[in-house]
């Protein structure tokens, strides 16, 4: 039961600094515990949370026909709490005070923010384009962890994220010389993607320290309380019933807003938060790939490209760098009724 669970990573870890302690959340991000190259259970949550996130944009494409954007984020939100709060790790293991501080920072900047201003860009932009362009989250993810470590990320992953930057600029140019509406989209799916590389990069210590499930759980009940109103809101302006983009919003909340973003915080646990992030190149892909075929939408040429250049990027970025020193990686499984449904 444990490794099939692990393979999304619903079983806490508590990785250990080199003197024994758990990990200090008193700095920007902390150290991969794995910076070898990715082993099968880390591309196993790499492709799962990619693909899903990949198809999550067809699902608020089909949310937003007969919702406004705030009913689509309040409602997902709220289903991911459902969802994850159906595991017992979620429950029982407990937060300490001083670390709330960091729990609410990352709802706000990788829930409440972001998944605001996403349904509201895909207004303006195409669902393959928006995930498409989710490919920099790495970028500034890297960044960000960069200044948190106080180093730069070693020569594969600067050669993958360099490699990941030209394919996002090559699947973003035909949209913004659209002009107009498009720019704004794009715009909006960027700041959100910053966003993202905040909330990835400090989100690393309370996960090793805690376990994905109990961290992320309180952090989507701090986005939900954050967007209620928005969502208040849209449900008596631009939204009317219908069965079929309720029955993508149940989809996108209980498989990317909560199964995902599990995979995805257990993975930034592992192999650090820019490591992790470069599953963003493979939602890219599956967004632009579904958004052609479900939603009829147009693929030129220079988006093609650009899915070539992230899947090498994407490979680079996974390759083993050990060019600085390397957390111990020290997981105390627990118990099997950890995973228990009840």
């Amino acid at each position: 039961m444990r490794s099939t669970a692990a393979v999304i990573g619903v079983v806490p870890q508590r990785s250990r600094c080199h003197d024994g302690r758990l990990s200090r959340l008193d700095s920007i991000t902390a150290d991969a515990t794995h910076r070898d190259a990715f082993e099968v259970r880390d591309w196993t949550q790499l492709v799962f949370a990619g693909m899903v996130w990949g198809a999550s944009f067809i699902f608020i494409a089909a949310g937003l026909d007969h919702f406004s954007p705030g009913v689509v984020t309040v409602v997902r939100l709220a289903l991911g709490c459902i969802t994850l709060g159906l595991f017992r790790s979620a429950r029982t293991v407990r937060i300490d005070r001083e670390d709330w501080p960091r729990v609410v920072l990352v709802g706000i900047t990788w829930l409440a923010f972001p998944m605001t201003l996403f349904p509201i860009a895909q207004q303006h932009i195409s669902s393959g384009l928006a995930g498409m362009l989710s490919g920099a989250v790495p970028l500034f993810a890297a960044i960000i962890t960069s200044i948190g470590l106080r180093r730069l990320p070693g020569r594969w992953q600067l050669t993958g994220l360099a490699t990941g930057a030209l394919g996002v600029v090559l699947l973003g140019l035909p949209a913004l010389s659209d002009g107009g509406s498009s720019a704004v989209g794009v715009l909006l799916v960027v700041v959100a993607c910053l966003s993202y590389g905040v909330a990835v990069t400090i989100n690393v210590p309370l996960a090793q320290k805690y376990g994905s499930i109990p961290t992320f759980w309180r952090a989507q009940m701090v986005g939900l309380i954050l967007t209620v109103p928005y969502g208040l809101w849209g449900f008596t302006h631009g939204s009317e019933w219908n069965v079929k983009s309720a029955s993508a919003v149940l989809v996108l909340g209980t498989f990317g807003t909560a199964l995902a973003f599990v995979a995805m915080v257990a993975l930034s646990a592992r192999v650090g938060a820019t490591r992790a992030s470069s599953l963003t190149y493979f939602e890219a892909i599956v967004a632009l790939a579904l958004g052609a075929i479900v939603r009829d939408e147009a693929i030129r040429a220079l988006e093609l490209a650009g899915c070539a250049v992230l899947l090498l990027g994407a490979w680079f970025i996974s390759r083993g760098d050990r060019s600085s020193p390397v957390v111990t990686d020290a997981t105390e499984p627990h118990a099997a009724a950890t995973l228990a449904v009840s």
